[in-house]
């Protein structure tokens, strides 16, 4: 992001529709269910399409935000609506000094509330990210992806070697789009404080992570779209996976040797190989 010119309040709303409407495409935001947020480490100012400005205290300290601004969804917003009318899905967050605070800047066009409901993760993870890394962007996209989260039912699934061994071995493409792999997660109470420090500890390392029975939630420093790619990558893989079981486990797939030979030819460096 660093290296490319800054986007534009409209190109980032712009973005989160078109996210939205692809994670949709997928069946893996139902009705109300996935959110989306976006970090921006840079100076802008919302007023233009948010003028409505309302003071909020943050679920938690956000001291390395203090300054900048965040896009979240708002709760019950249906992530298919969100390139129709951006401003009546969407929020503008502005951090005060200290982190505890912040401005909510809104449309009169609204039509949530208050922000998503896993707001808090959202904020941790941005937190977490440009505390330890300085960066200037994330996109962080939460989305209940259907044969992800179905194998996450399953006890034998439900760890974080095998989910990966289950999901990367399907299509060559994988390990070098979800080269760090997808950390399982316990299932928690969505919204939780116990979600949202698991959360952030399993994104330090890898780029996606599972939350059992639930959904996944993915970051980039790129764009909203490549934070929804992993997450697609890694469905599909879990699609094969499914279809495999459902064969009868009938499929090869790929052998850890071709993985690796993937890997070695496109410069790849994962623990999944």
């Amino acid at each position: 992001m660093s290296d490319t010119p800054r986007p534009s309040l409209d190109d980032l709303l712009r973005a989160m529709g078109e996210a939205g409407a692809r994670i949709c495409e997928l069946d893996a935001a139902e009705a109300g269910a996935g959110n989306i947020s976006v970090y921006l480490g840079w100076d802008v100012d919302p007023a233009e399409r948010f003028p409505i400005a309302e003071q909020i205290t943050l679920p938690l300290p956000a001291p390395a935000l203090a300054g900048r601004t965040l896009l979240a969804t708002g709760s019950g917003r249906r992530l298919r609506q969100i390139a129709a009318d951006p401003e009546a899905a969407v929020g503008a967050i502005r951090v005060h000094e200290g982190g505890s605070t912040a401005t909510l800047f809104s449309s009169p066009r609204r039509q949530f509330e208050r922000l998503t409901s896993e707001f808090n993760s959202h904020l941790a993870v941005h937190q977490d990210q440009v505390a330890r890394r300085g960066i200037g962007f994330q996109a962080v996209v939460h989305a209940q992806p259907p044969h992800l989260t179905y194998l996450s039912h399953i006890p034998a699934y439900r760890d974080t070697k095998a989910m990966n061994a289950a999901i990367l071995r399907w299509e060559p493409e994988s390990i070098v789009a979800v080269s760090q792999g997808i950390e399982v997660l316990d299932f928690m109470i969505p919204g939780s404080d116990g979600m949202q420090a698991a959360n952030v500890a399993g994104l330090r390392e890898a780029e996606i992570v599972l939350w059992s029975k639930h959904g996944t939630m993915s970051r980039s420093d790129v764009s909203v779209l490549r934070a929804v790619d992993r997450m697609e990558y890694a469905e599909t893989g879990a699609k094969y996976e499914y279809m495999d079981l459902v064969a009868g486990r009938a499929a090869e797939g790929l052998t850890r040797a071709e993985i690796s030979g993937v890997a070695h030819a496109f410069d790849i460096d994962s623990p999944w190989v």
